[in-house]
């Protein structure tokens, strides 16, 4: 099973007189990049809160915030009169005609005109917020998991893909050897020489060895099968897969470098673009 690293959950919970929404957004990334938005009064509790999602989320660019809003008839933040009042006189002195209403706008955005009183952490609130925190992180996880589910489907159709497409380079190897074989005959009687054949053998026995394929036949087989098993691991994995994913290109380019046959080539061709098509994806696994 795999997961994508691409999630969104979200919880809300409601309470007397506050209510408290909690977001989580992630992206892929090479590791875990955690930004986080939460009050002012709760950043005591941001390393909690970070352990918590790290805890669970391991990999990707995560953006978490914590919202509070105050629903009842109750604020920490008060006008502070004294402050207002001294601007006002201020600006009187400047315009005596001006209108109060106007003056009261500007006021009220000039330094120290509001104060805002200090919240002690409610640990009963937070117990809340935990909650609402580990509802958000379970959503996205399946988030991530239907995601990786579709990620999967779309791997296993490109390693069918590239399995069917070797198969097909198997079955026509030894049309390719023996093309090979007739060019360099071709080429012999070109020169119009008298030739040694048992010493035009030894060589050309020597010079096919050099493009023989069926090592790397057998090893890309191998490494499909290894993909195929990681993909069904219980674990998501998208660094080996990552790792397995390099293994089989090196055999494809292996292949297509000794191929020295036009239509190997071009099944090696449409290998490769399989195999990149993989690799996009597997950018975005956990």
């Amino acid at each position: 099973m795999i997961k994508s690293m691409t999630g969104f959950g979200k919880s809300v919970e409601q309470l007397p007189s506050k209510k408290i929404t909690i977001e989580l957004k992630s992206l892929n990334s090479k590791s875990l990049d955690l930004n986080a938005r939460i009050p002012s009064y709760y950043r005591e509790k941001e390393l909690e809160m970070r352990k918590t999602i790290a805890a669970s989320l391991l990999r990707g660019k995560v953006d978490f915030s914590l919202y509070i809003e105050v629903t009842a008839e109750e604020t920490t933040t008060t006008i502070n009169k004294g402050v207002v009042k001294e601007y006002m006189d201020q600006l009187r002195e400047i315009d005596p005609d001006a209108d109060t209403v106007e003056l009261l706008k500007m006021v009220v955005r000039m330094p120290d005109a509001l104060k805002t009183e200090r919240e002690e952490i409610d640990e009963s609130e937070f117990e809340v917020i935990e909650k609402a925190l580990q509802y958000a992180i379970d959503q996205l996880d399946e988030y991530r998991i239907a995601e990786g589910k579709v990620l999967e489907e779309d791997f296993q159709l490109r390693i069918q893909n590239i399995a069917e497409l070797l198969e097909k380079v198997i079955a026509m190897d030894g049309d390719r050897m023996t093309s090979v074989r007739e060019r360099l005959r071709r080429a012999l009687d070109d020169l119009k020489e008298q030739v040694d054949e048992n010493r035009f053998e030894q060589e050309l026995i020597y010079y096919l060895e050099k493009f023989d394929i069926t090592e790397e036949k057998v090893r890309l087989n191998n490494h499909l099968n290894y993909f195929t098993q990681t993909l069904q691991s219980s674990k998501s994995n998208g660094r080996k897969l990552g790792f397995i994913t390099q293994e089989i290109g090196r055999e494809i380019n292996t292949i297509g470098s000794k191929s020295n046959y036009a239509p190997m080539q071009q099944l090696v061709v449409q290998m490769k673009d399989e195999l990149e098509k993989i690799k996009e994806q597997l950018l975005n696994v956990l």
